[in-house]
Formats: C-alpha cells, sequence, structure tokens
C-alpha cells in the first residue's frame, strides 16, 4: 500500500511554484526594455525651409516707360535752355549786341548775341554750359552751342516776313537716368549713369509789326527736327535688384511744331518789357530704348506723340547809353512727361 506525502513536503512544493512565477513576471520587462534598446524607431529629420522668391509686379517693365519719359523731357529742357542762345526773349529786329548770363532752377551760364551780316541778314550764335534736373533724371554737364540765320524783309516796310534756319548742338552730356519698381519683397530704386548727345535743327517763318517806335509784335511757325543719342549701360551693383536691367546705345527722336507770339515795350526811356509764348505739338516720337529685363525679357517702350505750352519773359534796365541789365525766365506748362518747368536767370547785355 503506496505512502501518503507528507505536509512539509507539499508546503515546499508550494512555494516553489510561487518563487518561479514572481521569477519570471521580474523578467519580462527586461526583455521588453532589451528589444526596444535593439531596435531604436528613426527620428524624422527637419526639412529646410525654402527661399521666399521675389515675385515682380507690372511696375518693373514700367519703370523702362518711365527712362524713356525721362529721355524725351531731356530734349524739351535742352531745346528751351538752348533757345535762350538764339534770343527768344528778345526782340525779332534790333541792333548788333553781345550778352553775358547765368540762370537757376537748372544752372546755366554762357554768352550769346547777333551780328548783322548785311541789312536782311543777321547771324545769332551762343555758347553755355548746363546743369539740370527734370522728372526723375539729372544732366550733370552739359556743353550747349547755338546758331542761326535771320532774313528779315527790311525793305517791305514796318510790317513784313522774317525767316530763320539754325541749329542746336549739345555734343556731350553726362546724365543720371532713375528706375525704380515694386516686388513682393519690397521696392527697388536705382541711378544709372551713362553719356549722352543732343542735336536739332530747325526752320522758322513769322510776321513781325512795327506797331510803334516803342511796340514790336511778331508771330511765327517753328519746325524742329531733334534726336538724341544716348550710350548702353546697365544697373549699378546693388544687393536687391531681382529685376535687373540693360539698356543698349539707341537714339530718341521727334519732331516739333511751334505756333509763337511775342511782344516787347519799351516804358519810358530805360525799361525794356517783353512777353513771348507758344503752342507745341511733337510728331513721330520714337524712343531709341531696347532694355534687357531679367524676368520680363526684352522692353521696347512706346512713347506717343505730346503737347505743351512754353513761355518766357524779359525785363531789361537800360542801366547806361548801349549796356542793359536783363532779368528773364523760361519755361514749360503740361502733362508729363514734359510737365511743368520753370528757368530764371540775370544778364548783362551791351548794343553796338
Amino acid at each position: 500500500m503506496a505512502k501518503s506525502a507528507s505536509p512539509h513536503c507539499a508546503t515546499r512544493l508550494l512555494a516553489s511554484a510561487l518563487l518561479a512565477a514572481l521569477i519570471s513576471l521580474a523578467l519580462i520587462p527586461l526583455t521588453m526594455d532589451s528589444a526596444l534598446a535593439q531596435s531604436p524607431s528613426p527620428s524624422p529629420s527637419p526639412s529646410p525651409s525654402p527661399s521666399p522668391t521675389p515675385i515682380p509686379s507690372p511696375t518693373s517693365s514700367r519703370s523702362i516707360n518711365g527712362l524713356a519719359q525721362q529721355r524725351f523731357n531731356q530734349m524739351v529742357t535742352n531745346r528751351v535752355l538752348g533757345s535762350v542762345l538764339l534770343g527768344v526773349n528778345e526782340q525779332i529786329n534790333c541792333s548788333d549786341c553781345v550778352s553775358a548770363f547765368g540762370s537757376a532752377g537748372s544752372f546755366s551760364a554762357g554768352i550769346h548775341g547777333r551780328k548783322e551780316i548785311t541789312n536782311n541778314l543777321s547771324l545769332l550764335a551762343g555758347l553755355a554750359y548746363t546743369q539740370y534736373s527734370e522728372g526723375g533724371y539729372s544732366v550733370t554737364s552739359a556743353p550747349i552751342g547755338a546758331f542761326a540765320l535771320r532774313y528779315d524783309f527790311i525793305d517791305w516796310g514796318s510790317s513784313r516776313p522774317f525767316f530763320d534756319v539754325g541749329a542746336l548742338l549739345t555734343p556731350f552730356e553726362r546724365v543720371r537716368y532713375a528706375r525704380s519698381y515694386n516686388t513682393s519683397l519690397g521696392a527697388v530704386s536705382l541711378d544709372g549713369t551713362t553719356n549722352a548727345s543732343d542735336y536739332g535743327v530747325y526752320g522758322r517763318a513769322g510776321w513781325i509789326s512795327r506797331l510803334s517806335p516803342r511796340d514790336e509784335v511778331a508771330a511765327s511757325v517753328e519746325v524742329w527736327q531733334m534726336w538724341q543719342q544716348v550710350n548702353g549701360y546697365s544697373d549699378p551693383a546693388s544687393s536687391f535688384n531681382p529685376f535687373d536691367a540693360s539698356i543698349a546705345t539707341g537714339t530718341d527722336r521727334t519732331d516739333l511744331v511751334k505756333l509763337g507770339g511775342q511782344w516787347t515795350h519799351l516804358f519810358g526811356d530805360s525799361v525794356e518789357a517783353n512777353i513771348n509764348g507758344g503752342f507745341v505739338q511733337s510728331f513721330a516720337a520714337h524712343s531709341g530704348i531696347i532694355a534687357t529685363v531679367t524676368g520680363d525679357g526684352t522692353v521696347v517702350p512706346a512713347l506717343g506723340n505730346q503737347n505743351w505750352f512754353e513761355y518766357g519773359g524779359r525785363l531789361g534796365f537800360r542801366v547806361t547809353k548801349g549796356w542793359v541789365a536783363d532779368l528773364f525766365l523760361n519755361g514749360t506748362v503740361g502733362p508729363q512727361p514734359v510737365g511743368n518747368t520753370i528757368h530764371g536767370g540775370i544778364g548783362l547785355r551791351v548794343n553796338y
């Protein structure tokens, strides 16, 4: 007959089973930690943020149209300043004279005069040095020369026709042109510097009337052909100019017709006064700009015909026999690109 297990033996078996269970539970976290340590999860690498790209507005190409307008204004202003050398503020018929002058509004200093060749034919000529700024551009150095021949039909009496033919020459100009445009990252403003030259030829037909020994009036029609050559240049180096431009060498051209009139009067024995003005219309205006703009390609601006008014005046004080001190002004009135301008100055004239 078999023997039954003792109570002491049963207790030992139960303790051994409990100990084995506790050891198994303790090993489970260690096993999981080891598995996690052997297979780490990769962390995502940060992606670089893209650099912002500037987006042009339409002003990047419109800035080239602005350059064309500046260059047209330059031709007109050069002619207005040169007209002083051709006696625009003086009477049509007078004695031989020489005048030295200086002006402000645009700095100008020079000398001009007239010389009778025959009873009917006179030579008008002058030289000046000028500096001026208008509408975003600046001419920092420009010598101007002008000459004309005037034929006055004095044999016809106090009311008679007259004719002028002449030329205006500015062979060298140092010019700074402004260009500005907007982008999505901000505005850009640049000044490009280059050389230019201006030339013009004209003919004038008019009628003069000596109303009295103190009064002379005249009306006339002028026809001008003008051209301006500008050397090529590129935008200057800049820290921010994403749509830079290169301007090729080109020639601007325009034809002008001016309908004008003037009146000269002597007050008392010592004060001379002259007022003059006219309406000007341009024809066949052409811009010589061919620009290459980053992001826009080739840009060729269109320049339409323009019209404006020109005015002038002079007060002369006869300080002594043959010597006259002058105050004068000249300018334009009209829409852009010509706009409203004024140039005034003083002169000392000697008649002989």
